[in-house]
């Protein structure tokens, strides 16, 4: 009786494993298969693309995106300018959420309460954005760096992670001991907190590293004087409005077929019936181009 029943739970399990590998394999396919489409369709011949010619394989191998793209010399600029940022920032962000949540992580820290509130509520209430830009122009910071990392700081929600963390994974009788020898609260700060969490400095650095890499709307704001300080995504908007004063003289052509790519794809995605779209149809007319 227990073989039977050891070997049902055993096909059980094994049922269940295959259900869950199954699911798992789906999930991947959804979640990469546009990833790879992306990079299967700039090696693609952009007609064969938007006509849905190109499925695994690239159609009608071309180079031609990539050779505009990087014809453009902000582009290397925009590289280098967003890894710098990206750097920076996260290094900032990363030393504002330590000094600020190991004080608060501290039982005995004067006026911790109110200072806990403060911080909450700022996470539900903001200036909004024409406010924070009178203060970072009225501070000085247009077309400086500064102005994407100091207005953001401290972001609350990762600081009160990095705070639970503190409280909750480091023991307090550690701390005691440290400064029962000799260390001060710096000392033990950095001699004991700081190596005690790597793991979730590990997880805030990932998290400021993706947030200033996707973060090109702040860059857009407050970064307007300077082509050299430009990001990445900033000179790729640039390219695609045609800025580049290096372009050649068949560029307005490429830029109406590029506008004309973009159109019909998003016909095929709204199809059928899509020429009753009235957004598509004032595509149409911006660009200058009727498809029928």
């Amino acid at each position: 009786m227990e073989k039977t029943k050891k070997a049902s739970n055993g096909l059980s399990d094994r049922a269940s494993d295959i259900i869950l590998v199954i699911i798992t394999a789906l999930a991947l396919v959804i979640v990469a298969y546009p990833l790879y489409y992306v990079l299967v369709a700039s090696f693609s011949d952009p007609y064969d693309v938007y006509a849905g010619k190109t499925f695994l394989l690239p159609s009608g191998f071309s180079l031609r995106g990539y050779a505009a793209v990087f014809a453009d010399d902000n582009i290397p600029t925009g590289y280098l300018n967003s890894i710098k940022y990206t750097v920076i920032g996260t290094i900032f962000s990363v030393v504002m959420l330590y000094i600020t949540a190991y004080p608060m992580a501290q039982r005995d820290l004067p006026g911790r309460k109110f200072l806990s509130i403060f911080f909450v509520i700022t996470m539900y209430f903001g200036g909004g954005l024409v406010p924070t830009y009178l203060v970072v122009k009225d501070t000085g910071l247009m077309n400086n760096m500064w102005a994407l990392f100091l207005p953001g700081g401290v972001a609350v929600g990762n600081m009160i992670i990095v705070r639970n963390y503190f409280q909750n994974s480091i023991p307090h009788e550690l701390i005691e001991a440290s400064e029962i020898d000799g260390c001060n609260k710096l000392r033990t700060f950095v001699s004991v907190v700081i190596p005690l969490s790597m793991p979730i400095m590990a997880v805030m650095v990932v998290f400021s590293m993706v947030a200033y890499w996707n973060d090109w709307f702040t860059a857009l704001i407050y970064l307007t004087g300077s082509e050299k300080a430009a990001l990445l995504s900033a000179a790729l908007l640039a390219g695609c409005g045609g800025g580049s004063s290096s372009a050649s003289s068949d560029e307005p052509k490429m830029e109406t077929d590029q506008t004309a790519f973009t159109i019909m794809g998003a016909q095929s995605a709204l199809s059928p019936g899509y020429t009753d779209n009235e957004v598509l149809n004032k595509l149409q007319e911006e660009a200058g181009i009727r498809i029928e």
